[in-house]
C-alpha cells in the first residue's frame, strides 16, 4: 500500500504544533489575537517555493497570494483583492513579487504547444511577455537560461502592474510602501533582488541603508551591493 501522504501531513502538523507550543507557550495564543505582517508576498504556486520557509520567517510574518507562474494581471480580482487588503488594511511595509527558476509556467510560455484547458488562458500574459521580448529570448540557445530570463521578465511586467495599482501608489506616496521584484533560485535556495520597484537597483533605501523586516524569530534584510535578499 502506498503511503497516505495526507495522514502523514496531519501527523506532522500535530508534531509541529506540539513543538512550537513547547518552544513558546504564547506562540499560538498570540497568533489568535490577530496578524500584523510586514510583507505581502506574491509568488508562484510551485510546491518548491513556500515563502515563509524560504524566508526563514514564521506564521504571522507574511501575507500571501500565490498562483501559477506568479502572474500579476490588473483584471484579476483575486490578486487585486489580496493586494488591497494587505496594503490598505494590514498596512504591510513591503510588497514582494517573486518568480523562480525552473518554472513550469515559464517553460509552457516558451513552448509553441498548447497546454490545454484554462491554463492557456491563464498563461496568456506570460506568452505576451515572451512575444514582447522575442528577439532577446530567441538569441539565447540554452533552454534553462531562457527559462530564467522569461521568469525575470515576468517579474518585471508584474512589478509594472503593481506600480500602476492605485492602492499601491497611494501607499507609496503616503507612507513609503516598498515594492520589490525578486527571483528565487531553486538550485541554491537563495532569493535574488532584481532591483525593480520603488527602490531601484539592489533594493536600497533612499538613504542608501539596509531595509530590515523583523519577524517573530528571524529577520529579512533588503540590501544593495550584489542585489541579494538574505535572512539573518
Amino acid at each position: 500500500m502506498e503511503d497516505d501522504h495526507f495522514l502523514y501531513a496531519l501527523s506532522s502538523n500535530n508534531a509541529w504544533a506540539g513543538y512550537k507550543s513547547h518552544q513558546n507557550p504564547h506562540f499560538f495564543p498570540k497568533l489568535a489575537d490577530g496578524q500584523t505582517p510586514q510583507i505581502l508576498w506574491l509568488g508562484c504556486s510551485d510546491s518548491r517555493c513556500p515563502e515563509t520557509t524560504i524566508l526563514g520567517l514564521q506564521p504571522g510574518d507574511v501575507f500571501v497570494h500565490r498562483n501559477i507562474a506568479n502572474i500579476i494581471a490588473p483584471t484579476d480580482i483575486n490578486t487585486s483583492a489580496v493586494i488591497e487588503y494587505a496594503v490598505a488594511h494590514l498596512k504591510v511595509k513591503h510588497v514582494v513579487l517573486c518568480g523562480h527558476t525552473s518554472c513550469g509556467g515559464a517553460a509552457a510560455a516558451l513552448s509553441d504547444s498548447r497546454v490545454g484547458g484554462v491554463l492557456d488562458t491563464w498563461l496568456a500574459p506570460l506568452r505576451a511577455v515572451r512575444y514582447a521580448n522575442k528577439e532577446v529570448l530567441d538569441a539565447m540557445k540554452d533552454e534553462r537560461a531562457r527559462g530564467t530570463k522569461i521568469a525575470e521578465l515576468n517579474v518585471e511586467a508584474g512589478v509594472n502592474v503593481l506600480m500602476a495599482n492605485v492602492t499601491v501608489r497611494e501607499a507609496i506616496e503616503e507612507r513609503g510602501l516598498q515594492v520589490h521584484g525578486c527571483l528565487f533560485e531553486i538550485g541554491c535556495g537563495r532569493i535574488r533582488d532584481l532591483g525593480l520597484g520603488t527602490k531601484g537597483r539592489g533594493g536600497m533605501g533612499l538613504d542608501g541603508q539596509e531595509d530590515v523586516v523583523r519577524g517573530r524569530h528571524a529577520q529579512i534584510v533588503f540590501r544593495g551591493g550584489r542585489g541579494e535578499m538574505s535572512v539573518k
